[in-house]
């Protein structure tokens, strides 16, 4: 295979994952994000097999379920079913059996575990003697 082909390609992976990174939200398939980028869904999966190690929906699954994760730690009031959706899910069940599977908990056991986790961190970074040196050198804005 040709340099300038494999350069291809890599680009079209390339530009395929941007597209997933800033569109995940919206019901994105193989044949949307294809014709987006001037190709085709057979290519797209080629690109995925050479370049990726995964595929193009395990892709998509990721980057949702990584923002999910997230959004449920950070932002305690949103409720799970609306991070679902803000996530581009459908329907609450598939998120959170595709979240139990990835995560090993739910949704709102991950919320409040990971919840509880910052807190454990928090908790002992003050504790800390490295944390009690730099509060000294930041001053009283310390956390």
């Amino acid at each position: 295979m040709r340099a300038s082909t494999i350069e291809q390609r890599r680009r079209l992976y390339l530009l395929a994952r941007v597209v997933i990174a800033r569109h995940y939200r919206r019901p994105l398939t193989l044949d949307e994000v294809a014709r987006a980028l001037a190709s085709s869904p057979r290519q797209l999966t080629r690109v995925y097999a050479q370049f990726g190690e995964v595929t193009f929906r395990e892709d998509l699954l990721t980057r949702r379920l990584n923002v999910a994760a997230q959004l449920l730690v950070e932002q305690p009031a949103i409720p799970v079913r609306d991070v679902a959706r803000l996530v581009g899910f459908r329907q609450a069940p598939h998120f959170a059996k595709a979240f139990r599977q990835r995560y090993g908990l739910t949704p709102a056991n991950f919320r409040a575990e990971g919840r509880a986790y910052a807190r454990g961190v928090r908790a002992a970074q003050v504790a800390s003697p490295a944390h009690d040196a730099a509060c000294v050198e930041q001053g009283p804005v310390c956390v």
